[in-house]
């Protein structure tokens, strides 16, 4: 869209809109809400349980007990989705990952508490094998390679079981080619009809996951890299193509990994594709402003202003470990 040439000063003086809150209220061009928030929470077994992650500053692994509490007092503060991450035991995680479609793990479980308790919430899930693998991949790995189609396979499974358990929202983060798809097609048949998709479409071979491979357990076990399934970080145009395949496969929205240093695609996905557009603040992004704000280096400001570039690029959500704390900024 052209940008309008003002005339010259002193006709027009552009500081004359900003010259007091209620002016620069009125003509904002991008407003944040607490409803924009998607709150990724990091679970584990346990009762009572509320352990630091140390390479995340302010962000702990919950037991469900202590998860409900905090995830209503988020809802309260006006954050309307929780996307749930489990810290699986270890002695679940092995080569054939079959804890991740069990109806009775740690992420089932924490669904149905959430859908029971706090029916207007939406909850989302993730959708990959990496926190139940031996090897910490996305998928089954086969000698040194990551297999796609019998990957999918288990992928469609594990959202089927999420689905039983009441998710409002699949989020298959696993980057593997014709899942969304299937996935897709299973729920159909299986009248799930109404689950919708949010797929991690541009996910990047980002080095800023470090700290979210601690929080799930992950990290230690992770044989190699995962660039043969996740996008060079130097490619804008192939990010482009997965967002239109996940579409056409039956993509209800789409999002950006990671976040701030991706902000030109999502940019132009919205712009090229016009529906549902969102971005994950990743844990990296996070421990640095948090890390710095905790040692005075930065104030709380920077959380949302760092927030409010997600959606003046775009995004129509976020998903950010600031969410509680950004929805109370944002209501007081």
């Amino acid at each position: 869209m052209p940008v309008h040439t003002p005339a010259a000063y002193p006709a027009a003086r552009l500081r004359r809109l900003r010259r007091n809150a209620a002016l620069r209220d009125l003509v904002s061009e991008t407003q944040l809400t607490a409803a924009d928030l998607i709150w990724p929470v990091f679970i584990r077994e346990g009762q009572g349980v509320e352990e630091a992650i140390p390479s995340m500053p302010g962000v702990s692994r919950l037991s469900l007990d202590v998860m409900l509490k905090k995830a209503a007092e988020a809802h309260e503060a006006g954050v309307g989705a929780i996307c749930l991450f489990p810290y699986t035991d270890q002695a679940l995680r092995t080569e054939d990952c079959a804890e991740a479609w069990n109806p009775e793990n740690l992420t089932n479980r924490a669904i149905r508490m959430l859908k029971a308790e706090l029916p207007s919430m939406a909850v989302m899930t993730d959708i990959a094998l990496d926190p139940y693998n031996a090897n910490g991949h996305d998928g089954f790995v086969v000698g040194e390679e990551i297999v796609n189609d019998p990957t999918v396979e288990a992928l469609v499974k594990m959202a089927l079981a999420q689905c039983e358990a009441g998710a409002d929202i699949l989020g298959p983060s696993d980057m593997m080619d014709g899942r969304i798809g299937a996935i897709r097609t299973a729920t159909e048949k299986a009248g799930y009809q109404h689950v919708a998709i949010l797929s991690y479409a541009a996910k990047f071979a980002s080095a800023f996951y470090g700290p979210f491979r601690d929080a799930v357990g992950a990290s230690g076990r992770l044989v190699g890299d995962k660039k043969t399934y996740q996008i060079n970080p130097g490619n804008r145009m192939e990010a482009l193509r997965c967002v239109a395949r996940d579409l056409d496969e039956g993509a209800d929205m789409v999002m950006v990994k990671p976040g701030m240093p991706y902000l030109d695609i999502c940019r132009a996905v919205k712009d090229e594709f016009s529906v549902p557009t969102f971005a994950y603040q990743v844990s990296g992004e996070y421990a640095m402003l948090a890390g710095a704000m905790e040692r005075g280096w930065l104030g709380e400001a920077v959380m949302l202003e760092s927030l409010l570039a997600f959606k003046r690029a775009g995004c129509d959500g976020v998903l950010t470990y600031f969410a509680p704390a950004a929805a109370k900024a944002l209501k007081a």
